[in-house]
């Protein structure tokens, strides 16, 4: 896999030079990114217990300082532009990665997780999400490498994507009606109760699951629909392999941490999957605009300085309306949005 990611360089522009990344760069980031998971394990599975803000705060600001002092890395050792784009896709993936938070919280309290596990839970999670995107990123790097059209794919599944959360932006979805959870309900039989972290018991002679195991199983498959969009918005703003698994990993390794810190806060950003959609819509024109300009000069460029400008200008203002909305009205609740509206779930099942 390292491999295949060193020795197949992204098609540029002839006035787009790739980054050149070692060997060793490689090795040295993921050496790190596991570094900094088992450290999370040892963490987390030392002794199960609820989070404190204090602590949620501690390991937030650690974990951003650690992915901005990689970009402060890239950005003296490959130049500003390849910096910018770093902090680019480092910008989307936490933003989405928001998004990600929501659907957690709706499946821990649809599954009644008790609080001690909400960390070992969280960090499954994690790391599911970045053993799914690598692979996404793997087939991704190579779709470009040999397509050009890929671009274009990659940017109809973004605006898609975008349009179909612009539609059902105030709904949440609901995760026992997930395929996978529905298939594991069917195959394996599951106990009511929990049994400490243990994802299987004996109970009158036989060996059933726990809600546990659907709790993996949810968030895996959620992890999944995530990847689909994450990765493509991702090379919408760098089409440099490193830099996108390197943004995707950690903006994920803190994801735990921020799950913790914004609990509150969640639920009063009402208006973020509005932005989200709209992030999501703007990179797959500028996905769908690279294709056109690179093959028959056609129509504008992007820049990656414009792009981070349009995102953030996006969240900024996604952030203080849903502040002045929950100000206003105290009732009004965040949701996750979804890519399909209940009836045509239904009407496809």
């Amino acid at each position: 896999m390292l491999t295949a990611l060193t020795a197949a360089p992204m098609a540029t522009s002839p006035n787009s030079p790739s980054m050149q990344v070692s060997t060793l760069a490689w090795i040295t980031t993921i050496g790190v990114i596991v570094a900094l998971l088992v450290l999370d394990l040892a963490t987390s599975g030392r002794k199960p217990h609820e989070v404190t803000f204090r602590e949620a705060s501690l390991w937030s600001v650690f974990y951003t300082v650690v992915g901005v002092a990689f970009g402060v890395w890239v950005w003296s050792a490959s130049g500003a532009e390849f910096g910018k784009e770093y902090f680019a896709a480092y910008v989307v993936e936490r933003s989405l990665s928001v998004d990600n938070l929501f659907v957690f919280a709706i499946i821990l309290a649809q599954f009644a997780v008790p609080a001690f596990y909400h960390q070992r839970v969280l960090l499954v999670g994690v790391v599911l999400a970045l053993a799914f995107r690598t692979v996404f990123i793997v087939a991704g790097a190579a779709a470009l490498h040999a397509f050009t059209a890929s671009f274009v794919v990659f940017g109809g599944i973004l605006v898609w994507t975008g349009i179909g959360l612009l539609r059902h932006w105030n709904e949440d979805p609901d995760p026992s009606d997930n395929v996978a959870v529905r298939v594991v309900r069917r195959l394996i039989p599951v106990t009511s109760e929990y049994h400490g972290g243990s994802l299987f018991v004996r109970e009158g002679g036989r060996r059933v699951a726990t809600p546990i195991l659907l709790v993996m199983v949810a968030i895996g498959a959620t992890d999944v629909l995530f990847a689909l969009d994450s990765i493509p918005a991702t090379f919408g703003v760098t089409r440099e392999p490193f830099l996108v698994f390197a943004a995707n990993a950690f903006a994920l390794l803190g994801l735990r941490a921020l799950f913790f810190l914004l609990q509150g806060l969640l639920k009063k950003l009402v208006y973020l999957s509005i932005a989200l959609a709209l992030i999501l819509i703007f990179i797959g024109i500028k996905l769908m605009l690279v294709f056109s300009y690179e093959q028959y000069q056609w129509g504008p460029k992007i820049s990656t300085n414009l792009s981070l400008g349009v995102i953030g200008a996006i969240l900024a203002v996604a952030t203080v309306a849903s502040m002045i909305k929950t100000r206003r009205d105290p009732s009004a609740v965040a949701h996750a949005g979804r890519v399909r509206g209940e009836r045509e779930t239904e009407h496809q099942d």
